[in-house]
């Protein structure tokens, strides 16, 4: 199976998915990581930092042992500057070269406008006829977004993954992006996310899961 995970940001995909994604592997599917968007210059950032989160976002990649990776590196924070037909043209190529089975993406109410958009967009590429190949697509319950989802009914996941095995070496991926993780009260803390695992791992009678919210599915 084609797995691929779009992270609007370098860190969602571990949030949301990173115990998945190494179990996914080791049982011999094929990864593929789709970063949206990224630092640069002409965003504001220095050089120092730009080169610190490439190198963060290189040791994630060499870490999953991801078959693909491609990074759009658009404006963090400004995905509504950009027109749909951008966007779509740009996830539509990395499809026609992943032929995705199934499909992670962040969930349509996360509170960051950029996952909104993001979500929006690669929902419209996800047609039978686009997409012949996808099977499954699910929204990542993605941690300081998902939980302030501004939804009547909050995420409501119905889809249970037991990551009990691999909730440690998540943890030591994330700790890769050393801006992105720090002590409490910092809402993406060790600690925090340690917790969220088992709290759904609970809910599905299991030590430690990730939650996912289907979106879609068709099964031949």
């Amino acid at each position: 199976m084609n797995v691929l995970v779009i992270s609007p940001h370098p860190d969602d995909e571990t949030l949301g998915a990173g115990g998945t994604l190494l179990k996914l592997k080791a049982e011999g599917h094929k990864t593929f990581w789709l970063n949206v968007t990224n630092m640069k210059e002409e965003y504001g950032y220095s050089a120092k930092r730009i080169a610190e989160r490439n190198g963060e976002i290189q040791k994630v990649k060499e870490a999953y042992g991801f078959e693909g990776f491609w990074n759009l590196e658009m404006e963090p924070s400004g995905m509504d500057k950009y027109q749909t037909g951008e966007l779509v043209s740009q996830f539509k190529k990395v499809f026609e070269k992943v032929k995705p089975e199934l499909l992670l993406i962040p969930y349509r109410y996360d509170v960051h406008s950029d996952h909104r958009v993001i979500f929006d967009t690669v929902y419209s590429c996800t047609k039978a006829f686009r997409a012949p190949d996808l099977k499954i697509v699910l929204s990542m319950e993605i941690l300081s977004e998902t939980d302030q989802a501004q939804h009547e009914s909050g995420f409501v996941p119905n889809v249970f993954i037991d990551i009990s095995q691999y909730i440690d070496q998540k943890l030591n991926i994330m700790k890769l992006y050393k801006s992105e993780i720090d002590a409490a009260p910092f809402p993406r803390n060790e600690n925090a996310i340690k917790g969220l695992a088992a709290y759904r791992g609970a809910t599905a009678y299991q030590e430690y899961c990730e939650s996912f919210y289907l979106v879609k599915s068709h099964i031949d």
